[in-house]
């Protein structure tokens, strides 16, 4: 007997029995390659079309600049550190010193820490309490839920006392 029989109950053999079939691989890389091949003239030939559209090819941006034109807004920043340092002593001098907003109507600006002492002396503003609020103001309760009849007795926990 052959090791190669197999027979009721002999496993076969734990390995590719034949070799790859090179020439199947090498026609497929070739058709991969013709399908590439077309596939790139196609869009060259597309982007050929678009630009015969469209009048040309779009001005690159180092002719825009070359030329003394400047891009339209809004323009990147050219020097990002100095212009948050230029924002940011212009939101400390508003927050430090005093200033019109409207002097029309005589409104004005004054620092932040004379503001904060002036909160301080005088108080928030409070509105008057003309009857006391109980928890259970404006609160609604369910009178069935998903579950069946509420689970809670009238008036709920948040209806404070009911004198």
């Amino acid at each position: 007997m052959a090791g190669n029989e197999r027979g009721p109950g002999k496993p076969g053999p734990k390995f590719e029995e034949s070799d790859v079939e090179v020439w199947q691989i090498g026609r497929f890389v070739v058709i991969l390659i013709a399908v590439i091949a077309v596939s790139m003239a196609l869009l060259f030939g597309l982007f050929r079309y678009f630009e015969g559209m469209t009048g040309g090819r779009p001005k690159v941006a180092n002719e825009r600049v070359n030329s003394g034109q400047s891009p339209p807004q809004p323009r990147l920043e050219t020097a990002p550190v100095v212009d948050l340092r230029k924002i940011r002593e212009a939101e400390d001098q508003s927050l430090t010193s005093y200033g019109w907003i409207d002097r029309k109507n005589g409104v004005v600006r004054i620092p932040i820490a004379r503001a904060i002492d002036m909160l301080a002396e005088r108080g928030l503003p409070a509105r008057r309490e003309t009857e006391p609020e109980t928890k259970a103001a404006g609160v609604s309760l369910p009178t069935e839920s998903g579950l069946g009849p509420k689970m809670t007795p009238p008036g709920g926990p948040l209806a404070g006392d009911m004198k």
